[in-house]
């Protein structure tokens, strides 16, 4: 059987809508929380989305990626360090993410449902 590749398949997770190829794994679910830690592979694009919860963002690794502002598609380079953790809200717009570097990093998303 001949094999196809499909450039922009999309799960749903978590209000995310993210590329198939980013790997996401739940580290751990309770009724009030999901640990979610993702990785995010070089040149491969986080789509936009939603933010279904508030959410605190942990960077396990050193990083470099590009931001797509959801309203003025602005390009921009973000950095952040190993142990960085960032807050989102809910409903806040996620924007497209890229990572621009050369090597793979992870993060933990904690969703408070």
């Amino acid at each position: 059987m001949e094999k196809r590749v499909v450039g922009l398949l999309t799960v749903f997770m978590s209000g995310w809508l993210m590329s198939a190829a980013l790997p996401v794994k739940t580290v751990l679910e309770k009724s009030r929380v999901r640990v979610v830690e993702t990785t995010y592979l070089p040149g491969v694009a986080r789509e936009a989305g939603v933010r279904e919860s508030d959410q605190v963002i942990v960077f396990l690794d050193e990083c470099a990626y590009e931001r797509k502002d959801p309203v003025t598609g602005e390009l921009t380079i973000r950095k952040r360090a190993a142990g960085e953790t960032i807050w989102h809200d809910k409903g806040e717009a996620a924007p497209q993410l890229k990572n621009v570097g050369n090597r793979p990093y992870r993060t933990i998303t904690v969703e408070l449902k």
